[in-house]
């Protein structure tokens, strides 16, 4: 089974920065690509960042040049490098793994990608 365990989340004032992990436990793909997901309260979940097999990465436009994603394969670990962070970044944050599919009773896969793990906290404050 597949499990996806986010860390580093926490609360910070406005401009302040912080750096999110994710460890993917029971997953061997080396070819999905992988993204971050926030959802905020009494919102839907948005994507904020993705990055494939090849290291190309994509940003939603609110975090354009703020974010920035990447990943250790030799770790199984996502990365989320958030600065200059805003009160509007506050979020349930969630890594996915882009595919309709994913073994795992905790998984919960919707619009082509999964989620499987409990998320990590973000609070900006002002």
């Amino acid at each position: 089974q597949v499990q996806l365990v986010e860390s580093g989340g926490g609360s910070v004032q406005s401009g302040g920065s912080l750096r999110l992990s994710c460890v993917a436990y029971g997953y061997t793909s080396t070819t999905d690509a992988m993204a971050w997901f926030r959802q905020a309260p009494g919102k839907g979940r948005d994507g904020v960042a993705g990055i494939n097999s090849n290291g190309a990465t994509s940003y939603a436009d609110s975090v354009k040049g703020r974010f920035t994603i990447s990943q250790d394969n030799a770790k199984k670990t996502l990365y989320l490098q958030m600065n200059s962070l805003k009160t509007e970044d506050t979020a349930m944050y969630y890594c996915a793994v882009i595919r309709g599919a994913l073994p795992g009773a905790n998984t919960d896969c919707t619009n082509g990608y999964c989620v499987a793990g409990q998320g990590t906290q973000v609070t900006v404050s002002s």
